[in-house]
């Protein structure tokens, strides 16, 4: 496997940053999760744009202009001959002292793997999932903002654990005010009475790409969708369920914390957002 690194191919057992990088001392950096689609890369202008906005929030200076970006994360599948799977962008703050200063770190660092991945099993579309709420709270936005998709994920990766503890996949988390933030990895949505509903970035959700897509693909399925605070109750009276991301896609939820959702089976409008978008994922994007 070929490892795009500060400009660089370089092969996957030398693709190595130092233990003084602050992306590893402290989490200081960012990083987009993207899509690969028979050799379509889902949406990355908006990846990349987010990337961009993460960046100004911590201000880290991107080492690569936008269109140098693009170029390398499709060179870096086509040096993998792949056509179908994920990449992994990360932009670190780079090399510095020990201390805290970022500004001791002159020189951000940039690595791109694209690589297959493992979704969630087949059988949880067709099925659905069951997930629970977990007692771990999402990061308040006043104090790390979940807009900003930085390396720090210690947050998440508490939930995930929890969840599995539990012995489901998925988590929700709630925000300091208890209402529904987002899962550990995924953005959640609703059906009630025929409208979507999810909630707001404010409640401490991340603006997923896939969660934007859904507002896209509701607007032309003539589906009502709305940003709304929710809590467990809506989800546990609600008529259908799913989960948004762009490793996850779009998978259906038929349980939360012992509760049927609707019929307990993946609702209508879940099955129309995911055909729909299966039908985009090809077309929308960069080809490599």
């Amino acid at each position: 496997m070929k490892i795009y690194l500060d400009g660089k191919f370089v092969d996957s057992a030398d693709a190595k940053v130092s233990v003084f990088d602050h992306g590893l001392l402290y989490g200081d950096g960012i990083f987009e999760g993207i899509r690969l689609y028979a050799g379509n890369v889902f949406r990355l202008e908006e990846h990349l744009e987010r990337l961009e906005y993460s960046a100004k929030a911590i201000l880290l200076k991107i080492p690569l202009t936008r269109k140098e970006m693009s170029d390398a994360v499709c060179e870096t599948c086509r040096r993998n001959n792949l056509r179908d799977g994920y990449i992994r962008l990360v932009v670190t703050r780079g090399v510095g002292d020990l201390g805290l200063s970022p500004w001791l770190c002159p020189n951000p660092s940039v690595f791109i793997i694209a690589d297959k991945i493992a979704l969630y099993p087949p059988e949880h579309y067709t099925a659905g999932l069951s997930i629970v709420t977990v007692p771990t709270r999402r990061n308040s936005p006043a104090a790390l903002p979940p807009t900003i998709k930085s390396l720090n994920y210690l947050n998440n990766i508490l939930a995930k654990i929890e969840a599995k503890q539990a012995g489901a996949l998925e988590a929700i988390l709630l925000n300091d005010q208890g209402y529904i933030a987002e899962c550990t990895g995924d953005n959640i949505f609703i059906v009630h009475k025929g409208r979507i509903l999810t909630p707001a970035a404010s409640q401490g959700a991340l603006k997923g790409i896939t969660r934007g897509v859904v507002f896209d693909i509701a607007g032309e399925l003539g589906v009502p969708i709305n940003e709304q605070n929710l809590t467990r109750y809506d989800v546990w009276n609600a008529d259908e369920s799913f989960l948004t991301g762009t490793a996850a896609e779009v998978v259906p939820v038929v349980k939360l914390d012992g509760r049927e959702i609707g019929t307990g089976k993946p609702g209508a409008i879940t099955g129309r957002v995911l055909a729909a978008y299966r039908q985009r994922v090809g077309t929308e994007g960069t080809k490599i």
